[in-house]
């Protein structure tokens, strides 16, 4: 057994290919259960073997190394076969979330070039016109015969061969593409074992999506380890009640979660048995954490609960960063984001606009050098040279640091404080949003001549994006109207929550738009005749949740949640009170589907009187299985309900 942990230390150390990897960690775990989704089950001998017979197709194809592979596909156990399978195949893998509007989907797909496309028939008609060959998983898998000799793709690709691409936001309006290798993600494994020591007995959930590279982590972590990943259905993952039941009945031992989706998942937990929960580590990513927020759990769980790691990444550098445990005590002392210590192979350098490292207690921009550096940004040369740098505190011959855009500061005590961003990107609901971006998206709208986009946090923490436009001369656009032109091309996260028309922006001295004299976003809309004090009781109901949650003045009948304010977080806060306030269980598909007062309280009002019959109940069952879908689609949705 101690032969076998020193070869898998030795693989995972970058030496070998997330495949090759794999291989071993499957003939040592062949009948053990590799992946799991809803009832379906995988063992490890299953998943080598249908990820074989794809990637022998794919090789038939011409996929080897480097060569992109468009992934378009829900999470599901299929997609984890076909991921794996591309890189058997020596294929690098490109993932496109379905939820992404159709002309993101084609600007990544026109950037890229992936040389084949994997989807499945039921997805086909949301795909945009592109050049490459589409493979659907549906029938590829019937296609497949035979079982696969792994040692057939032993020369297909090498560590330093492409893994993944994964687009994050871009600040002239077009994503830029990560490219990283294989072993920027074995090493990540190998250097931070000594902190968790994962092994075949960790059950850990795929909840993010496959394009946010969080999903990279608990993929191969679990994986090449032996463990069971459990996939999260995206229904699922927006009902934190769900969610938690999840946790227990599949006895969830690692658990990685943005805090915004832990502050939520918390709530839940308060009013659940304490020790029903099996988690041994759960991993905080993807955005700032608040220790002062986790007070509650430390509370209820005491000598129970388990450790709780924040770690600071960057997709550029290969999703994780630095560590640092949370304990009790730093939850009372106070807010601050402290970030802890790189990974043994990173260097993480605080410094000035000189690129010289500043002194202690001086705010410096982070940039990270090491083992975890990607290759850099696909087909932006002249980005790279900005971002991707020679590390001149390197003794390594060729090493390259990361300008990271992040600010922070190294303490009295050694510790490292995180600020935030130091230019126009933030972080919401775990996403990586350049400001630019979405701001180049409102203006090519007609009716706007000058556009400015806010990270806004509102009083109850919730942190949303704020629109500020000033309209063309004669032009009058509604918040509605924006927020349906911008569906068509942003993904849900990076919509803004608020839009407010002004005049004209006001500067500062030196001629910059001076953002603390814009005014104040607020939640609602504005007040007509068709007011909730003429509603029914159920609508007045609802509509006094949507304002308490919103904290919001006034909300119309028709208004859409999506166009007042709301995000997808708040919904599940509404989701919350209406179970309490009504007594009773609602599929959270139905605050997703119904986004209006006046729709939700007709869909409610009709479940309480007559209950829902064995054709409801398929229904609600079929919305919550594309509830993906439906939330991109959701001001589309709410017109047919209302």
């Amino acid at each position: 057994m101690a032969e076998a942990a020193w070869a898998l230390q030795a693989c995972l150390s970058g030496r070998q290919t997330l495949w090759q990897i794999f291989d071993v960690v499957a003939a040592r775990h062949a009948d053990r259960t590799a992946v799991s989704f809803g009832d379906e089950r995988l063992t490890y001998r299953e998943l080598q073997a249908q990820a074989g017979k794809l990637a022998r197709q794919l090789r038939e194809r011409g996929i080897g190394p480097d060569v992109l592979v468009g992934l378009f596909v829900e999470r599901s156990a299929q997609a984890i076969i076909a991921l794996l399978a591309i890189l058997k195949a020596g294929g690098a893998y490109l993932p496109l979330d379905p939820a992404y509007p159709a002309d993101r989907v084609a600007m990544i797909l026109e950037d890229a070039k992936p040389a084949v496309l994997l989807t499945e028939r039921g997805l086909a008609s949301r795909l945009p016109a592109h050049s490459a060959e589409v493979v659907y998983l549906d029938e590829a898998f019937r296609n497949g015969a035979g079982e696969v000799e792994t040692s057939s793709f032993e020369l297909a690709s090498g560590p330093k061969n492409l893994a993944y691409v994964i687009y994050t936001s871009g600040s002239t309006g077009k994503p830029k593409g990560v490219m990283v290798t294989h072993a920027n993600v074995s090493r990540l494994l190998s250097a931070t074992d000594a902190w968790f020591h994962f092994d075949e007995n960790d059950v850990w959930t795929l909840f993010h999506s496959l394009a946010f590279d969080f999903s990279v982590w608990e993929i191969w972590g679990c994986l090449l380890r032996g463990g069971r990943l459990v996939v999260v259905p995206f229904a699922v993952s927006r009902s934190p009640e769900d969610f938690h039941d999840l946790l227990v009945r599949e006895q969830v031992t690692i658990l990685n979660q943005t805090p915004s989706a832990f502050y939520q998942l918390m709530r839940v937990d308060e009013t659940r048995p304490a020790t029903n929960l099996a988690l041994r580590v759960v991993i905080f990513g993807g955005e700032a954490l608040n220790f002062s927020a986790l007070r509650p759990w430390f509370a209820r769980h005491r000598g129970l609960q388990p450790r709780l790691i924040n770690m600071y990444g960057i997709t550029e550098t290969t999703v994780h960063v630095t560590y640092r445990e949370v304990t009790a005590s730093d939850a009372a002392g106070g807010e601050r984001s402290l970030i802890g210590v790189p990974i043994p192979d990173l260097q993480l350098y605080l410094l000035g606009d000189d690129r010289q490292p500043v002194a202690q207690d001086q705010v410096g921009e982070i940039y990270v050098g090491g083992a975890g550096v990607a290759r850099g940004y696909l087909n932006r040369p002249e980005l790279n040279a900005e971002r991707f740098l020679a590390d001149p505190f390197s003794s390594v011959p060729g090493a390259r640091m990361y300008k990271s855009g992040d600010l922070a500061r190294r303490l009295s005590d050694g510790e490292v404080e995180y600020l935030g961003r130091g230019d126009a990107q933030v972080k919401i609901q775990g996403f990586r949003i350049e400001l630019g971006e979405v701001e180049a998206a409102i203006v090519s709208h007609s009716g706007v001549r000058e556009a400015r986009v806010i990270a806004h946090t509102d009083a109850a923490g919730n942190k949303r994006l704020v629109a500020y436009f000033v309209a063309q001369a004669g032009a009058n656009p509604t918040a509605r109207e924006l927020s349906e032109f911008l569906s068509a091309s942003l993904p849900p996260w990076m919509l803004p929550s608020v839009y407010l028309p002004i005049s004209v922006f006001p500067l500062t001295a030196n001629g910059k738009v001076d953002y603390s004299a814009l005014p104040a976003p607020v939640a609602g809309s504005v007040k007509t005749e068709d007011g909730a004090a003429q509603s029914s009781g159920m609508e007045a109901q609802v509509a006094g949740i949507w304002k308490a949650v919103l904290g919001a003045e006034y909300v119309g009948l028709d208004d859409n949640f999506f166009d007042i304010g709301g995000t997808s977080l708040l919904l599940v806060s509404v989701h919350a009170k209406l179970q309490e306030r009504l007594s009773r269980k609602i599929p959270i598909a139905d605050l997703f589907g119904y986004t209006t007062v006046r729709a939700l309280s007709e869909r409610l009002g009709a479940a309480s009187e007559s209950g829902l019959g064995h054709a409801q109940k398929e229904q609600v069952l079929s919305v919550a299985q594309k509830q993906r879908a439906a939330f991109a689609r959701a001001r589309t949705l709410h017109k047919g309900a209302s």
